[in-house]
């Protein structure tokens, strides 16, 4: 147990190896996943539980504490969820507080009976004797049954996923801003991205409150919360930075040679570049890009008479996670010809982009390629000073 104010504490777990979530989602930095203990003067409330391989971390925290009313499940998701059923075991007089869509998923994933339940509504609040937990629905944030709960006597939100990030630390709060910046930035890539225009109204849900701190249900408790929460106001925000988020991958060089022309092309023309090469990259950081790139160019050899399957996977992903860029090019390679770019095009209908004149060449780069890049790039800086993107 880690006391946050009086009478609330931190019962989660820190999960140090872990390195793939769902196995999808890279973790460099490990995670963790929160629970809080809310001791009120008549009732003992649990909020969230860990996941299942960390579940004695979490009996451990709770061993001494003599009763729980209620476990607030806020995400059916499993490292949120999974250890409820045990938890329950421990104090079978506990009931589950969760929303409607959170009783059905529970009850599918974990079994749970449904006498075990207590439902509530948007803005529904729980007395616990002198503190009091009110419940926000923040729908698609990111599942369709979220919630978050807010301790009125303390001005602490609970804000489960909304505001997370994957870092595994003995930090009880956030100390490194920098690092839990980029952390928070790479889980709303990875994960929240898809949703931005829902978060933007579940963010407009939360200015009434007076919230002094935000708790999450991955990475540090926020002490002072204003800079994560300008942070996703930019994020969900529909204006792009002045910035190319480039995944490529080159077989024989010829479309590496291509991806370094443009890259020079568009930096000599103010225009910031990020390059992934798909072959090594931390897909990760990529999700980190695709939050803020204004255009997004793919660089692909012709394999098979389509795209690299990388680079296919590159543009699967851009299509599933919805960022906010405006503009989209192909340029790469090719030995005898090939539909890429038609492949490519019918893999992102999710994505609402100006398509630019794509570059392919015949083997090396040669002249009039260079000079179709240098032509690509000034359509690229053109269209990110007209249209006011963001330094």
């Amino acid at each position: 147990m880690r006391k946050i104010v009086e009478s609330v504490y931190w019962v989660g777990a820190v999960d140090w190896d872990r390195r793939l979530f769902d196995s999808l989602v890279p973790l460099p930095d490990g995670t963790t996943y929160n629970a809080y203990l809310v001791e009120g003067s008549e009732k003992t409330a649990l909020i969230d539980a860990v996941d299942p391989d960390m579940v004695d971390t979490l009996l451990g925290h709770l061993d001494g504490v003599e009763k729980v009313d209620y476990v607030i499940s806020q995400h059916a998701e499993q490292d949120h969820s999974g250890t409820i059923a045990l938890v329950l075991d421990l104090y079978p007089e506990a009931k589950v507080v969760t929303n409607a869509k959170a009783k059905s998923m529970l009850m599918d994933l974990l079994l749970i009976p449904e006498d075990k339940f207590i439902v509530v509504g948007d803005g529904e609040t729980l007395s616990l004797g002198d503190k009091t937990l009110t419940f926000i629905l923040t729908p698609w944030v990111h599942w369709p049954e979220t919630m978050s709960t807010y301790l009125a006597e303390d001005k602490i939100l609970f804000s489960c996923d909304f505001f997370g990030s994957h870092i595994a630390t003995s930090d009880l709060f956030v100390r490194d801003q920098g690092r839990v910046h980029e952390a928070a930035k790479r889980y709303f890539g990875e994960i929240m991205m898809p949703f931005r225009s829902i978060i933007a109204k579940n963010l407009e849900k939360l200015s009434p409150y007076d919230i002094r701190m935000i708790a999450p249900s991955h990475g540090q408790i926020y002490d002072s919360p204003g800079w994560i929460v300008d942070s996703y106001r930019d994020w969900v925000s529909g204006t792009a930075h002045n910035l190319v988020a480039f995944p490529f991958v080159s077989m024989h060089g010829s479309t590496r040679l291509m991806v370094d022309h443009l890259t020079a092309a568009l930096s000599e023309r103010d225009v910031r570049v990020e390059l992934f090469n798909l072959a090594v990259t931390d897909i990760g950081k990529l999700a980190m890009s695709l939050v803020d790139a204004g255009t997004i160019v793919l660089g692909t050899p012709t394999v098979l008479a389509g795209p690299h399957p990388l680079a296919a996977y590159a543009a699967f992903l851009a299509n599933a996670l919805r960022p906010k860029a405006q503009y989209l090019s192909v340029i790469g390679s090719y030995g005898w010809g090939g539909k890429t770019v038609e492949t490519l095009a019918g893999m992102i209908p999710n994505l609402k982009v100006e398509v630019l004149e794509p570059v392919l060449c015949k083997g090396l780069p040669k002249e009039d390629t260079l000079e179709a890049l240098n032509r690509l790039a000034d359509a690229i800086a053109t269209k990110h000073r007209e249209g006011g993107f963001r330094d």
